[in-house]
């Protein structure tokens, strides 16, 4: 049996309409990027494909970076999301460029 919530409380639980699903990302830079070249493309990363499609990207590293994206507002990430920081990635020539299933970011 199906257990009926107010409103106000799915959203608390961040469930139902209000779940928000997204994914992990990670990369290597190859060996010897400098700084300034992390920094250049880390920020061409979120100017470039974060921001415009409404993500946001918790992550760090210095030549290995792992993080999490997810939208901006609440909802849900889709594979076309998933794809495109994927191919962003690796045509910039990111090693090991992983991209995970979309997944529930309150709950799994």
């Amino acid at each position: 049996m199906a257990i009926q919530r107010s409103r106000r409380l799915r959203k608390k639980l961040h469930i139902d309409e209000f779940q928000e699903l997204g994914f992990s990302v990670a990369w290597t830079f190859p060996q010897g990027t400098t700084v300034e070249e992390i920094d250049t493309t880390v920020d061409a990363f979120i100017h470039e494909i974060i921001e415009p499609n409404g993500l946001a990207f918790d992550g760090s590293g210095y030549l290995q970076w792992e993080g999490l994206v997810c939208l901006q507002k609440i909802g849900k990430c889709t594979d076309e999301h998933r794809e495109q920081v994927r191919q962003w990635l690796e045509a910039r020539n990111m090693e090991g460029v992983k991209v995970t299933e979309l997944f529930d970011v309150w709950w799994d």
